[in-house]
């Protein structure tokens, strides 16, 4: 596999320059490359990817492989995913045809052993960052946490973080509260399953109830014990640091618990008329999605206190669930409201490839798993059309898969020129964006922050500033003008 190459005169400038910067660092005592560990490179790197990523992996017309910043997600199965699929809008090709796995996992170990070898880290989360239209101040605002997933403001000076092995933190003025809430519900956390979100009542400052969703299980003995779960849903308030008049606001009859542990959904959203949207995934049976009967793969509205409003689509149906407001959908782990319309919009995650973005209505389908933009995991196709009659089309697709996770519209003073557009968290991609949405149209987006670590959820918070949740590093950060 070989390239032709023009003579640059802008890319051998650089390497003059890099070359007297070497020169000086040297004399300077400074390490040389002559003291860098030597790499063995195996011969399939060499063949097929040195070509674009340099032949001491660097980089040349494509990234460095050594820099600790991966542009497609940085753990074993993203690397793999990369090398046999490709990403070819972005200049990578798909070697799944020339590589059989066990090559393709050669090459992940390769790059995984050399990044050990070479002590190669992430880079630290920078201090400030540059976008289309502010320079922003990046700070951590908490750290010291356990998984985070969900994120909710009482008041200026109070904040509500859940931990998805199964605690709610509280922070008062910048300060975690070393203990958790005590008394909240039994969560299952395993595999993508535990705490999920918290959000507070549209009336909070009057009647203190805050919302959480959360895995529940359920044992079943003549199953040998197997333990089933379920995404639900729960009201309560804080009172002295401890969950009291809980109350249950959503819980699936058994026979609807499943032993999967991922695909749980679990966002929620209240509109302006102050109904309760939640979701739930399709847990990993894909088929449920399209199925009116079953809760998974949908998007539910109740109301705050969990009786179904008789205005939902399918109330009084007897081969759909009342609660059903649209369904056809993976696995949504985002859902908010538009601040000035009243909408709601609802991400999900594709397969590989196919990420979500959807304005939600009323029972429209969304074609989850009839339709997709993507492929199974295995490269397997899992349907061979992208669109159907009476399916709905995202407003916005991400191929490849950015993980989406939580989203929100940014509403404030801080940063006005982004007001009322959407703020995007990418597990995968570790980033978050803003999107610019015209009526049911995105038309433009921007990556606001990348590679700080896997991005769970991106909320403004009432003092304007935008509070960016992170996983691997579990800590929150937060972005404010600079001066």
């Amino acid at each position: 596999m070989s390239k032709v190459k023009r003579v640059n005169i802008n890319a051998i400038v650089p390497t003059v320059i890099l070359g007297v910067i070497t020169i000086l660092f040297a004399q300077c005592g400074s390490p040389t490359p002559e003291s860098e560990p030597q790499i063995a490179i195996p011969e399939t790197f060499t063949n097929l990817c040195s070509s674009c990523h340099g032949t001491n992996l660097k980089g040349e017309t494509a990234q460095s492989l050594l820099d600790g910043s991966w542009q497609f997600g940085s753990r074993t199965g993203d690397l793999f995913r990369s090398i046999k699929f490709g990403h070819p809008h972005f200049g990578m090709p798909s070697w799944g045809s020339v590589l059989d796995d066990e090559q393709i996992n050669s090459l992940v170990d390769f790059l995984i052993e050399t990044e050990k070898q070479l002590g190669i880290t992430k880079p630290a989360i920078p201090k400030e960052i540059e976008t289309q239209d502010y320079l922003v101040n990046v700070e951590t605002f908490i750290d010291s946490l356990d998984t985070p997933w969900g994120i909710a403001f009482p008041d200026e000076n109070t904040v509500l973080i859940t931990e998805r092995p199964g605690r709610l933190r509280v922070v008062n003025n910048g300060v975690l509260n070393s203990e958790p809430v005590a008394g909240i519900p039994e969560v299952i956390a395993m595999g993508q399953g535990g705490l999920l979100d918290v959000v507070l009542d549209p009336d909070y400052s009057s009647n203190g109830w805050v919302y959480l969703s959360f895995s529940h299980g359920i044992h079943q003995p003549e199953q040998e014990d197997t333990l089933i779960s379920m995404t639900s849903i729960v009201r309560g308030k804080i009172k002295d640091n401890s969950w009291q008049e809980q109350q249950i606001i959503y819980q699936a009859p058994g026979q609807d618990y499943l032993p999967a542990s991922h695909h749980y959904g679990g966002r929620i959203s209240f509109d302006n008329q102050g109904y309760l949207y939640f979701t739930v995934g399709d847990r990993g049976n894909s088929e449920l999605a399209q199925d009116l009967k079953k809760p998974n793969g949908k998007v539910h509205r109740i109301h705050a206190d969990g009786s179904v409003p008789e205005s939902n689509p399918f109330y009084g149906q007897t081969e759909a669930l009342n609660t059903i407001y649209s369904y056809g959908h993976r696995n949504p782990q985002g859902i908010t409201k538009h601040p000035e319309t009243g909408e709601i919009w609802e991400a999900e995650h594709g397969p590989l490839g196919g990420d979500e973005l959807n304005l939600i209505k009323p029972s429209l389908n969304y074609g989850w798993p009839l339709i997709t933009h993507g492929i199974n995991y295995d490269g397997e196709i899992i349907s061979e059309v992208v669109r159907m009659e009476g399916m709905e089309q995202p407003a916005l697709y991400w191929k490849p898969s950015i993980a989406v996770c939580g989203i929100d519209f940014y509403s404030g003073d801080l940063f006005p020129k982004w007001n009322n557009q959407l703020l995007v968290s990418a597990l995968r991609f570790e980033e978050v964006q803003l999107l610019d949405i015209e009526g049911d149209r995105v038309i433009y987006q921007q990556t606001l922050l990348k590679n700080a670590g896997r991005v769970r959820q991106t909320s403004p918070g009432p003092d304007g500033a935008i509070y960016v949740v992170l996983n691997k590093p579990d800590k929150v950060l937060k972005l404010t003008p600079k001066s």
